[in-house]
Formats: structure tokens, sequence, C-alpha cells
């Protein structure tokens, strides 16, 4: 017998992980606009990285991409 996998059994751990992918997402690319240069690459380079690749995105940008302030 196949036992089928309840998508309820999931969310207690799903939840957090897409409220952290958002937030992560929408605080980076707020300080992707709000800069005025970066260590690697550009704008037009880091926004689609951020959006992208999840929450692998927003963590490249602040070790590779954000300028020290």
């Amino acid at each position: 017998m196949v036992n089928k996998m309840n998508i309820n059994e999931f969310l207690p751990i799903l939840i957090p992980l897409i409220i952290l992918q958002f937030g992560l997402g929408i605080y980076a690319v707020i300080d992707i606009l709000r800069q005025k240069s970066y260590k690697i690459g550009n704008r037009v380079i880091w926004i689609p990285v951020v959006l992208l690749l999840s929450i692998i995105g927003p963590v490249l940008y602040f070790v590779f991409g954000k300028e020290k302030d």
C-alpha cells in the first residue's frame, strides 16, 4: 500500500520558509535599489538573481554584491 503524503503535514515547515523567502527577497530588492555601488555587478544583474534564486539569491547578494557602508 502506498502512503499518500498530505500537504497539511508539511505546513509547519513550509510557512516559515515561504515567509523567510519573501522577506529576504523584498529586503534585498529594496537594498539593491538604494545602493549606489556594488562589489560585483550592478542592479540589472542583482535584481533577477535575488528574485529568481529564492533564498539563495538574497544571500548571494548580501555576501558578494552589497558594498560595505
